[in-house]
């Protein structure tokens, strides 16, 4: 059973929509990790729209923590929650969206997080989200998969501590040379899948976009894991 999952900073609607659109639509995924989704006036409507245009529709996310969860069509929900993390005075308000879906029969506990910069806050918040996952892929007897705006690189202490409870897709399958961010001159792999350890890995990277349309779109590189359950 095959899974295609996404994850893509969208930098909440505020550069070329019309472009960003033809990059949700060129990742091909079952479903998709949004980070810096609309928080703001019309934050739903907006949510909505974006996946709509994509062919997508909104799965999970609450408007604080700005983390969504968007899937296609064919993607059965079977359970969805949306939970804030431990509040640092003075740092943005963190959040994990987490939707349970099955496809082919098979079924994924699928969570969005975006870590702050903040290096505490951040490794905080990672223990939080993944125990937070690890709990409700219990219930459903799934396979977990968290992807996200990690805001920093592979040899950083947060970063290790996720890989080591959950496998970091990209050095597994590498395609392309992984780099997310900037989008205009990328040079840093701080965006990332991480999925349960008996899932195997049929590719993970970039995205065939356009490359005008992913400059254009927000600041961020998109991710996609093609993921194999048994």
């Amino acid at each position: 059973m095959t899974i295609t999952v996404g994850t893509y900073n969208v930098r909440g609607m505020k550069d070329d929509v019309a472009a960003l659109t033809r990059v949700l639509s060129a990742m091909r995924a079952d479903v998709v990790c949004v980070q810096e989704a609309p928080r703001f006036l019309g934050w739903r409507r907006d949510r909505m729209r974006l996946a709509a245009a994509a062919g997508l529709r909104v799965a999970a996310g609450r408007r604080l923590g700005s983390v969504a969860v968007f899937v296609a069509p064919g993607v059965r929900v079977l359970h969805t929650e949306s939970r804030l993390l431990k509040i640092f005075l003075g740092l943005e308000i963190r959040a994990v969206a987490i939707a349970v879906v099955e496809v082919e029969g098979a079924r994924f506990a699928i969570g969005s997080i975006h870590l702050d910069l903040d290096e505490a806050a951040r490794l905080r918040h990672a223990t939080e989200a993944v125990a937070m996952i690890e709990q409700v892929a219990a219930r459903f007897d799934a396979a977990i998969v968290l992807a996200g705006d990690i805001n920093e690189q592979d040899d950083r202490t947060t970063w290790r501590y996720i890989a080591a409870r959950l496998s970091d897709c990209y050095p597994r399958a590498p395609k392309g040379n992984g780099m997310t961010f900037t989008a205009r001159s990328p040079g840093k792999r701080i965006d990332a899948i991480f999925a349960a350890q008996g899932l195997q890995v049929a590719w993970c990277g970039g995205v065939e976009a356009d490359p005008a349309d992913l400059v254009a779109a927000t600041d961020h590189l998109p991710v996609v894991a093609r993921l194999v359950r048994g």
